[in-house]
């Protein structure tokens, strides 16, 4: 026969001559051999004239005599691996219409955190393995045979085989159990339609804890025996949040029960598979006494995040990745809107901003990537789940948000769920609902967002009574790119009582000043308490560049206590892009920061404290002999709100406190402020000796664990060893990754190796390598480079997933700041890229080459030297 299986190799996705309705699957997983086998009867839509059945499978062994359709025997049988497809083909056109094909398999329950994989967890002292599935993107395929795409919507239903005494989950409630003996099996209600990366297992011992919404859905949260009391927090937002997004969405929570289970080895945060959803322990877990603020925020913002998607992702799906961003971007930006409602105190919509600036940072370099990406391969997915379509998705949402206004939005969100419920949609399907129901030009507005990458910047001046507005594209390299984009401006001077909106659709505009500034003084006299904010509470995904009159006025707003919190916050962060990308000095950051010395609000100074720690470590590079004077100045900068809060908690204070005294005490340690070094050791060796010191609580202890790390060498590693000690014998894997985010800080080199040894022995879980990839001090680049070098090999077999190979890269590589070191990696590189991290390494050796031309342009500032002089003594 002329046309065989080989001609479906090299497809990006599935013929769709035939299409799946039904699963019904058996697996037997065996904990002990780490295997499973599976049988599987899947009813199959036949819609075309086709003598073949193509769907995906990945390392799983199909027994090729059980394979039958209907009663037709396949003639060939043929596994294609590297497209991760099985052809069967058979002597004759299949009939049209409904069938059924079954088949056995048998498969590896892995160690690689994707798949049907297996985790390790200690019960009554002994080591155990459980049973976890991680199907997202494209690996449902490497538990069961199908069609591993989520545009195959179809039913499901699950039969397990497990022990006796181990707790069996699925997405959907249990029908029943028959135990014979050691083994039990459990049949599971048929799921609705739903993609195949949203089902899921898992098998191991735990205990729950429950509550119900008012609708009387059931919600549990699984923990590891012992630890459930950990999982209340978690289990009270996830009840809020389904009530609220039941209100939001206009449709009430699809499924008849929702579990929430921690996982001891999770590659990701967490994920939002149907009705089963599963975290990583850190992301779950919350304990009053062992866990920190931050740490709490997290797990809220995570649990709506996850519970979003029940709605947006689930119910409704991306018709296939190059969508994903609508996914993700959606429910990061919809997380903060619950959590904002449960915790108004804790000014969510304020810090989303670290999700804009993240964003932004990432998008300004050349090698980013549009929102919407073509996706041509599975092994190409795994690396968009990155910034852009989580960070700069969920921007771009806000944005829109704002400008069509809370309520238009909303209506027309829940017009669209009902629309797509149980099927797939495309970004323009959005978009054309949301057109529809608010008259808005939203595609032609969007499009320009989700379809090329980058972001422009406004360059805004004053000329005469006009304010003029030109926008080019945004890069960190100082360069300018081509994009044009339909901005929504929005701007007031003076005053937030009158604010100006309109759409910037060319490459240039202007407005005339009188239009928005009537309350303002007449005459067109100079009114020295003028300022002019453009992108009101940077709800716009831009940056804006002032002339030095409006710039200067924006100073005088800051010192005055004029600005809003988000306003403050764009402000510092577009002038440090700019500074990087030599568009405005260094000397006129550090005079603006200066502005900031009495800011007292969590949210602002998370973005002024990071903007000081990268000034610093940049200062020790371009200008070594200022080093020491432009740190002193940014502890000075830092130091009144670190002493107002001091290191012990206060009876009373909000969240936010909490968190600022945290944040402060870190950058005071990275600065290398001597007091609190001195003091987080003081602490330390208090509560070395005594854990339950209220000297060092939850939230104090990273900055403790820091400032020992800062004293430790090859000489004097006590500190390093009490550390480990410390580590050893946490439970909390709060605590854990709070000791590993810090043994990689020390100046000395050999302790910095040391480190990043210890992340390869079994006492270290895969997941957690990026704590202490995430930790290395700025002395250890070079021979966390030579160690990354010899190590490659050992690396990129053990870390499978794209994230956790790119957190190498990224980590040990973005903070070089020479063109030769770039060249250096590029060569070692040469001949060992693969498309999981090739994303990552381009825009690490991008940032490598943007810091070297930042450091030859802060080199060329006449005027630095004198500036920090003037600064630091209080004369500026």
């Amino acid at each position: 026969m002329a046309d065989s299986s080989a001609q479906f190799r090299g497809q990006a996705r599935l013929p769709r001559f035939a299409s799946p309705l039904r699963y019904d699957l058996r697996l037997r997983p065996d904990l002990a051999a780490c295997t499973f086998t599976g049988a599987a009867a899947v009813t199959i839509a036949v819609s075309a004239p086709t003598r073949f059945l193509v769907f995906n499978a990945a390392e799983l062994e199909v027994d090729r005599a059980s394979v039958r359709f209907q009663d037709l025997v396949p003639s060939e049988v043929a596994q294609f691996k590297e497209d991760e497809i099985l052809v069967l083909g058979f002597d004759r056109e299949l009939p049209i219409g409904e069938g059924v094909l079954t088949m056995d398999f048998t498969g590896t329950l892995n160690d690689q955190m994707r798949g049907f994989y297996r985790s390790k967890y200690i019960y009554n002292g002994e080591s155990r393995n459980m049973a976890v599935t991680q199907f997202e993107a494209a690996d449902a395929r490497r538990c069961f045979p199908c069609w591993d795409d989520p545009a195959f919507k179809a039913k499901f239903k699950l039969t397990l085989e497990v022990p006796s005494d181990l707790v069996a989950l699925s997405n959907m409630p249990v029908v029943k159990e028959t135990v014979s003996g050691p083994t039990k099996t459990v049949y599971y209600e048929e799921s609705p339609l739903m993609s195949t990366y949203l089902v899921a297992i898992v098998v191991g011992l735990f205990e729950y804890i429950e509550s119900s919404t008012s609708e009387g859905t059931e919600v549990r949260v699984y923990t590891q025996v012992g630890k459930t009391n950990q999982g209340k927090f978690a289990l009270d937002v996830a009840v809020k949040s389904l009530d609220l997004y039941k209100d939001y969405f206009a449709t009430p929570y699809p499924l008849p029960k929702l579990d929430m289970i921690a996982i001891p080895d999770f590659a990701a945060g967490a994920m939002e598979n149907y009705g089963l959803v599963t975290y990583r322990e850190t992301a779950l877990l919350y304990d009053e006494l062992l866990s920190s603020a931050s740490n709490k925020q997290q797990v809220a913002i995570t649990v709506a995040h996850e519970l979003a998607h029940q709605w947006f992702g689930n119910l409704v799906t991306m018709e296939w990745w190059t969508h994903l961003w609508l996914n993700e971007g959606f429910a990061s930006w919809v997380s903060y809107l619950a959590v904002e409602s449960l915790f108004p105190e804790w000014n969510n919509w304020t810090q989303f901003l670290d999700e804009t600036t993240s964003g932004l940072r990432l998008d300004a370099l050349a090698e980013s990537h549009p929102i919407e990406v073509e996706v041509n391969h599975a092994s190409e997915i795994d690396a968009i789940f990155d910034s852009i379509s989580y960070d700069k998705g969920a921007s771009v949402i806000r944005m829109l948000q704002s400008y069509l206004g809370a309520e238009r939005f909303q209506k027309a969100l829940a017009s669209y769920i009902k629309k797509y419920a149980y099927s797939n949609a495309k970004t323009e399907d959005l978009w054309a609902v949301l057109e529809e129901e608010s008259g808005e030009p939203v595609k032609d507005l969007m499009t320009t967002w989700t379809k090329q990458q980058g972001y422009p910047v406004i360059y805004a001046k004053i000329n005469g009574h006009d304010l003029e507005l030109e926008q080019a594209q945004f890069l960190s390299d100082g360069s300018s790119g081509s994009g044009m984009w339909i901005v929504p401006i929005t701007s007031c001077c003076g005053s937030y009582d009158t604010q100006k909106k309109f759409l910037l659709k060319d490459k240039t505009d202007k407005i005339h000043i009188k239009e928005f500034t009537a309350s303002q003084s007449s005459d067109g006299e100079k009114n020295q308490n003028i300022w002019i904010k453009l992108n009101i509470d940077q709800t716009g995904f831009y940056r804006v560049k002032y002339d030095d009159e409006l710039a200067a006025g924006l100073v005088n707003a800051i010192k005055a206590k004029k600005l809003s919190l988000m306003d403050k916050i764009g402000i510092v962060e577009d002038s440090y892009a700019l500074s990087v990308a030599r568009k405005q000095t260094l000397t006129s950051l550090l005079r603006l920061l200066n502005a900031y010395h009495d800011e007292s609000d969590y949210t602002v100074l998370s973005h002024v404290t990071s903007v000081c720690l990268s000034i610093s470590k940049i200062s020790v590079d371009a200008t070594p002999d200022l080093n020491k004077d432009i740190k002193q100045l940014l502890i000075n900068l830092l130091l009144p709100a670190a002493i107002k809060l001091g290191w012990d908690p206060k009876d009373g204070e909000s969240h936010l406190d909490v968190m600022l005294r945290s944040l402060l005490l870190i950058a005071l340690v990275r600065l290398g402020h001597n007091e609190t070094v001195n003091e987080g050791v003081r602490r330390f060796h208090i509560f070395f000796e005594d854990r339950k010191t209220s000297l060092l609580p939850p939230d104090t202890r990273k900055a403790a664990y820091l400032a020992v790390m800062r004293t430790v060498s090859t000489s004097n590693r006590s500190g390093y060893d009490a550390l480990l000690k410390i580590y050893r014998e946490a439970a909390e894997p709060q605590e854990k990754s709070r000791v590993l985010g810090s043994l990689s800080s020390s100046p000395d080199k050999d302790i910095v190796l040391e480190a990043l040894n210890f992340m390869f022995t079994d006492e270290v879980r895969n997941q957690d390598s990026y704590y202490i990839l995430g930790g290395i001090s700025l002395e250890g680049r070079e021979v966390a480079w030579t160690w990354l070098k010899k190590n490659w090999d050992h690396v990129l077999k053990t870390w499978k997933s794209s994230s956790l190979i790119s957190d190498f890269i990224n980590s040990i590589i973005s903070p070089f700041t020479s063109e030769e070191k770039a060249a250096e990696v590029s060569e070692f590189f040469a001949g060992r890229i693969k498309p999981s991290f090739e994303r990552a390494l381009k825009q690490s050796l991008e940032r490598v080459r943007i810091s070297a031309r930042w450091i030859e342009s802060i080199r060329s500032e006449p005027s630095l030297g004198q500036a920090v002089q003037e600064l630091l003594q209080g004369e500026a």
